[in-house]
């Protein structure tokens, strides 16, 4: 096990940058933020010591500890004050060649040694490592949204990644109270990657017209206990963020049937009907009252519509079987990753569990047999038995 790093820059004064910092702060780490936008970098330690003195007030910690941790978090105006860094986390815009660029500026600013992390959440960290001077001392280290509430970091090695940089990194993560989870270099990690299903199947649900997107994301509510449906979500994240993450997914992949983007996202990003953020979405938000009408208390799903969630969920589970017998992530690591990570109520090979493997096989054998697409075929981990 790594000794924690006592000095800890961060690039990026952002929501993910500034929360990271703030993190650092309150773990006892000497932390330095930069932003090339002086505003930037005053409005990211402005919401640190906001964010602190209201985690105070709530009795997350005490206000003697958000003072501490406030005094520790450091703006600093240029990278090269970065140089005595031990360790140092970009969450720059998600731009490979900027990314790249910076990762290279580093190289030249700090010492031997230094671990560079990304808290990328789309790009491969093996692209952004060829562009550093010691590419074993890169990882990924990608926090979620906000950091200081979500309680999960996955971490990435490289191809080119050394244990020391893992260990390092890891020891990091765990000193600012994260779970930390290994995950491959792969398209979407591991949490993003198992969650793909969620929204996809929605998609198809409602491209086959066998429920309106309102209903779909009632049977996911009612049904399968979920927070909010995939409509819902989209809305909440951003239509168009949601379609380039799903064109990146198809990319990354080559091609991978799974996971194909959809031509309604598409049609409803070209209407500029993004969702919360333009007012309209899936859901219309011009009025004063809620979007949709609130569940009925105690309301079961008709016959229809349980079926419609077990394709759903099957088909969670058989991504997560995918994800296992491709070395992604333990089962453990996964059903942590979205439970944590997405806010599922329960993990991916949780849930097979409770459905039965045999059942989900099943049921993505029935789903080939009547589309014969290779979007349904089933995981080989799921055939064989030795999922979980």
């Amino acid at each position: 096990m790594a000794d924690v790093p006592q000095r800890l820059g961060i690039v990026g004064a952002g929501t993910m940058g500034a929360g990271i910092a703030q993190l650092g702060g309150l773990a006892g780490i000497d932390t330095l933020l930069h932003d090339p936008i002086e505003a930037a970098l005053d409005r990211g330690i402005q919401v640190i010591q906001k964010n602190l003195a209201k985690g105070a007030e709530r009795g997350r910690w005490s206000g003697d500890a958000a003072a501490v941790a406030a005094q520790r978090v450091r703006p600093v105006r240029s990278l090269e004050e970065l140089g005595d860094r031990e360790l140092i986390i970009e969450a720059a815009p998600e731009r490979l060649e900027l990314k790249r660029e910076l990762f290279g500026k580093l190289s030249e600013i700090c010492g031997p040694g230094t671990v560079l992390a990304t808290n990328t959440s789309s790009i491969p960290v093996t692209d952004i490592a060829g562009a550093a001077a010691e590419p074993e001392n890169v990882v990924g280290l990608h926090f979620f949204n906000p950091p200081p509430l979500m309680k999960l970091v996955e971490l990435i090695a490289a191809v080119q990644t050394g244990e020391r940089a893992l260990a390092i990194a890891r020891a990091a993560g765990e000193a600012m109270g994260k779970r930390v989870i290994a995950a491959s270099d792969g398209p979407g990690f591991l949490v993003n990657r198992c969650g793909r299903p969620f929204g996809i199947e929605g998609l198809r649900l409602l491209q086959e017209r066998l429920a309106s997107h309102e209903e779909i994301d009632r049977i996911y509510r009612v049904g399968g206990g979920y927070r909010m449906g995939p409509f819902e979500l989209m809305d909440l994240v951003g239509i168009d963020v949601s379609l380039a993450v799903a064109r990146s997914f198809y990319e990354l992949s080559f091609g991978e049937p799974r996971w194909p983007p959809s031509p309604l996202a598409a049609r409803m990003v070209a209407a500029g009907r993004l969702g919360r953020k333009t007012g309209r979405g899936w859901y219309d938000y011009s009025g004063d009252g809620p979007p949709r009408p609130p569940d009925d208390d105690g309301a079961e799903l008709s016959k229809e519509h349980a079926e419609l969630l077990n394709r759903v969920q099957c088909c969670i589970v058989n991504e997560a079987a995918f994800a296992v017998g491709e070395g992604v992530g333990s089962p453990a690591d996964i059903d942590a990753g979205v439970k944590l990570g997405l806010n599922w109520p329960r993990g991916s090979i949780e849930l097979g569990r409770e459905l039965g493997f045999d059942h989900v096989l099943g049921t993505m054998d029935a789903l080939w047999d009547y589309y014969h697409e290779e979007r349904y075929r089933a995981a080989p981990l799921l055939r064989s038995g030795l999922v979980g």
